[in-house]
């Protein structure tokens, strides 16, 4: 399985189709135009909702749709796809601080990267070599539910320059296939923190996990996730984004322990109907991964946004769609 052919199609076309929706400036209606529960009077156009979605730790829900694939597995040159369903829910804590629960949600297609082990990807035991072969080569695989990382983010609510939150990371053993998970439990601690100078959104998120619990016969984990980010806004709710996901597993064996991607790409925030959404593409190639492992990927993403409305800016937007839908009832002869 390469590709998602369905997936693919419909970010492409959102991509390509995005000036056909989008607002010059403004995400909404007049009146409609809301910012986050940090910042209630800023987001008033796609600018600001921008700089939110590019905040870790801002109090917007969104629900990011992202859809990663890892091509030239193996030595079959196999592709494997991700797609991570990663919502972001933010929580007043208290009066000082907010708490933001971002989860990651993994959907899997992962490849046979070669001939060994082949009983874990479907194959028999018994196949002749020639047929296991051919089905590492084009077919053998598994496909299901990875395993989920909850993060929970304490972060101030006070504004300031420096933007930051702390909390804990967990792996939940979620995988519905030894392939597709680690089978332990792990944890460890999560720091994120960035800025937001002019058009500019520099920052990082790291962290550290390591297995607590677990089968004894799956391996220990102790792994690290480091992501980097540097975004530039441009006009008309478009923006650069350079967004590399950097990971060290301290238990693999030499050479293999480290994928470092480069790269970037483009997004935009835009409406679909009266519906904000954050779309993005992205393409890394890896200077550094594990043998058999993947040396560029593709990553396509759909965030739907929620900025929080007002009682005022609810009822205006209520106002907005009955107009709208009377101007689309054809009008009587």
């Amino acid at each position: 399985m390469g590709i998602n052919p369905s997936l693919l199609a419909v970010m492409v076309f959102l991509l390509s189709t995005a000036p056909l929706f989008a607002q010059d400036t403004t995400v909404g209606p007049e009146g409609t135009q809301i910012a986050t529960e940090q910042t209630p009077a800023a987001a008033t156009n796609a600018d600001a909702l921008r700089k939110a979605t590019q905040n870790p730790v801002a109090s917007l829900i969104s629900v990011p749709v992202q859809n990663n694939n890892n091509f030239g597995i193996g030595p079959f040159d196999r592709t494997q796809n991700v797609l991570n369903i990663q919502p972001v829910i933010p929580i007043r804590a208290s009066e000082n601080w907010n708490l933001i629960i971002r989860g990651i949600v993994p959907v899997i297609w992962q490849p046979a990267p070669g001939t060994a082990n082949l009983e874990l990807f479907g194959i028999e035991e018994n196949t002749p070599p020639y047929l296991a072969a051919q089905a590492a080569q084009q077919s053998a695989g598994v496909f299901g539910l990875g395993d989920i990382t909850p993060t929970f983010f304490l972060s101030p609510t006070k504004a300031s320059k420096l933007i930051w939150g702390a909390g804990p990371v967990f792996v939940l053993p979620t995988a519905t296939s030894k392939v597709l998970g680690q089978g332990k439990l792990s944890m460890g601690p999560s720091v994120v923190a960035l800025i937001q100078p002019g058009k500019w959104t520099l920052g990082a998120l790291v962290n550290n996990v390591w297995s607590v619990a677990g089968p004894s016969d799956r391996s220990d984990v102790k792994q690290m996730t480091l992501q980097y980010f540097v975004n530039y806004n441009l006009k008309k709710g478009w923006y650069l984004s350079f967004a590399p996901v950097i990971t060290a597993n301290w238990q693999a064996s030499s050479g293999n322990v480290w994928t470092v991607p480069v790269g970037g790409g483009v997004g935009r925030i835009l409406r679909l109907g009266f519906q904000p959404v954050n779309i993005a593409a992205q393409f890394y190639g890896n200077t550094a991964h594990p043998q058999n492992g993947s040396s560029w990927s593709m990553r396509l993403q759909i965030a739907f946004l929620f900025p929080k409305l007002t009682k005022e800016q609810q009822k205006m937007m209520m106002q907005q769609r009955l107009k709208q839908l009377e101007q689309e009832q054809p009008q009587k002869q």
